[in-house]
């Protein structure tokens, strides 16, 4: 069944109310929810009518796009989903859906030898299994990294439209340190995903230093009104973190020359899969490796060296040495304790 643009905006923003249980949605407020997404995305400044909100709820109460959407009345003027789990998006795809996707799979296919489109193996490979696992109801041949219950992704594409349309935010945001949120108006420029987390890379204004904000940290997002759009004249994601492991870069410090050695038992594996894009392999002994990287010390560089237990040693710098150190020595302390099995 063929929909226009408005209808189709109206639909999605209906089931994104819907799916905030938060809130409890009167015939009114939909309305408006509506009439404002309408304004944001297509410029219509015309409130919809009560008749156009029924005949869309009707729509997707229906099987005409197969939704079939479990949408029930509370206490005969709130609407929800009687199913918490419910969403549009989740809804199976059909035959003919299956069909088109195979045919723009088959297209994209075509692309992925080009240097501009690398990261399109992936995609296409994840499309090509959904599509076999949907056509012939069989387990998937792939199983892709994927985070179900992380939290923050519905703000993907409100952040990625307002990157796009260069529009400055005012984000609730809740940093692990605070007991409550803040509002901070941001000028968003980039989303940036490493280990199924996503973050959104920008500043707080023309002199404000870059920053970026975990998705699953944000409580809120909303348009900042009457604030000018600013993006720092050359930034790219490559420069950008072209010297760090993981989303965390200090925009002041220099990268350093970090030495690590690794036992034979993980030195087949840091060869294979490098930890940076800057290793160097400087020394093989009877016992293992020695690697440098070129990186900013950070969290993530941590983490990935901690991830690594006593198959690794930072050789340098002396503050890294330093930093494992306290941290393997604090760790050490949950097992020196006697027996503390739950």
């Amino acid at each position: 069944m063929p929909l226009n643009k408005h209808t189709l905006i109206r639909i999605k923003t209906i089931d994104k109310c819907l799916q905030n249980r938060k809130r409890r949605w009167t015939v009114d407020d939909l309305m408006q929810a509506c009439s404002d997404a309408l304004y944001e995305y297509e410029g219509s400044d015309k409130n919809i009518s009560l008749r156009t909100l029924r005949a869309d709820i009707a729509l997707m109460r229906s099987n005409k796009l197969g939704y079939n959407a479990p949408i029930v009345i509370r206490a005969k003027k709130y609407y929800t989903y009687e199913d918490e789990a419910y969403s549009i998006t989740n809804t199976p795809l059909n035959t003919q859906d299956l069909d088109t996707i195979s045919e723009a799979v088959e297209v994209l296919k075509q692309f992925k030898g080009f240097n501009h489109f690398s990261g399109l193996t992936q995609v296409v490979s994840k499309l090509e299994d959904t599509i076999y696992s949907a056509k012939n109801q069989e387990e998937a041949i792939i199983d892709f990294e994927k985070n179900e219950n992380l939290k923050g992704l519905e703000y993907l594409d409100v952040l990625y439209k307002a990157i796009q349309q260069k529009q400055v935010l005012e984000i609730l945001y809740q940093s692990y340190k605070s007991r409550s949120g803040n509002v901070v108006v941001f000028h968003p420029w980039l989303l940036k995903e490493f280990r199924n987390r996503w973050f959104v890379v920008g500043s707080k204004g023309k002199n404000a230093p870059v920053q970026n904000f975990a998705l699953d940290r944000i409580q809120d997002i909303k348009p900042a009104h009457k604030v000018n759009y600013y993006k720092r004249p050359g930034f790219t994601a490559e420069s950008f973190y072209k010297h760090v492991i993981g989303a965390t870069v200090n925009d002041s410090l220099a990268p350093q020359t970090v030495k690590l050695f690794f036992t034979r038992t993980h030195a087949p594996y840091v060869l294979s899969k490098p930890l940076h894009h800057s290793q160097q392999l400087i020394e093989r002994t009877s016992d293992g490796i020695i690697i440098t990287l070129l990186v900013q010390p950070n969290l993530e560089l941590e983490r990935e060296i901690l991830g690594f237990g006593d198959g690794v040693k930072v050789l340098w710098p002396r503050i890294l040495i330093k930093r494992i150190g306290e941290r393997v020595r604090s760790a050490a302390t949950y097992y020196s304790k006697g027996d503390n099995t739950q």
